[in-house]
């Protein structure tokens, strides 16, 4: 499995960049638009917010699905029975704000989900007319308006040494969204599962930015877009007393959004909703 590092500036960068999501499901961008000061500022804040009892004031809501999981209540992976080592902060346009922390996530949030939107457009651009032929419409539009994008601000916190065997920071699985826009986090672990059933380590040198495709977009090409399986593994040596700070946007349709023959947009994130436990 070869994983591009696709340069954002490059001419070729949307044919290499759709290439490799239809070979791998995942591509990487180095020299794009976001901002790795931006990035690295929401990784302090929150890093210190999530330091705080605060999180505590904004537990999740199971009818809005914004606000504070703790690692006691967050998701376990359609698989896997142990929770992940993990916690984290969903922020949807409409959705709670933790006071404790600026603007910048929202800020972020924008200026991703309009990258986002571009990539969408590189995309269709580079499918084959017969898979383009099975889209209810172009990608970028099932996005317009679409109050469903979501923002996770993830703290994996250090390893206390007592954690159950076998439990990972985020165990096997895949994603339910369209594409997933993630900055490189400030500490590795981030693997895919090849073809053959092996680990590898996505490239995620810092300040590039990580896309894969999700289960909705798979499902939407009818698969010809894999939506492959990935993880992220427990550090060892001094890795294991670092918290590490995510920050996946997961790009959503509008409900109404029709996937296939089988599912709208609705229909599709409720099932997996139901069986992540969230919901």
């Amino acid at each position: 499995m070869n994983v591009l590092v696709v340069d954002y500036r490059a001419p070729d960068a949307p044919a290499r960049f759709t290439e490799s999501l239809r070979t791998t499901g995942f591509g990487v961008l180095k020299n794009h638009p976001i901002s790795q000061e931006m990035v690295e500022s929401i990784y302090r804040e929150w890093k210190a917010f999530f330091d705080t009892e605060a999180k505590h004031h904004y537990a999740y809501s199971k009818q809005t699905q914004d606000g504070f999981f703790s690692s006691e209540i967050s998701e376990v992976a359609k698989g896997p029975t142990l929770k992940d080592i993990k916690e984290y902060f969903q922020i949807y346009p409409k959705g709670r704000y933790p006071a404790e922390v600026n603007d910048t996530a929202r800020r972020y949030y924008a200026r991703a989900n309009e990258l986002a939107r571009e990539l969408l457009g590189w995309v269709d651009a580079h499918t084959p007319d017969e898979v383009k032929a099975r889209f209810s419409m172009p990608l970028s539009e099932m996005i317009t308006d679409s109050d469903k994008t979501l923002l996770r601000v993830l703290h994996y916190p250090p390893l206390r040494g007592d954690e159950p065997e076998g439990a990972l920071r985020a165990a096997a699985h895949e994603d339910i969204n369209l594409l997933t826009v993630l900055p490189a986090a400030n500490e590795p672990g981030l693997q895919v599962k090849d073809r053959d059933g092996n680990w590898l380590d996505v490239p995620c040198d810092f300040g590039t930015l990580i896309i894969n495709t999700g289960d909705m977009l798979q499902e939407a090409s009818g698969g010809y877009y894999p939506s492959t399986t990935h993880r992220v593994v427990n550090p060892s040596g001094e890795g294991r007393f670092k918290s590490r700070i995510s920050l996946p946007l997961f790009l959503h349709p509008r409900d109404e959004v029709v996937l296939s023959d089988r599912y709208t947009a609705l229909s599709y994130l409720q099932e997996r909703l139901l069986e992540l436990g969230v919901m």
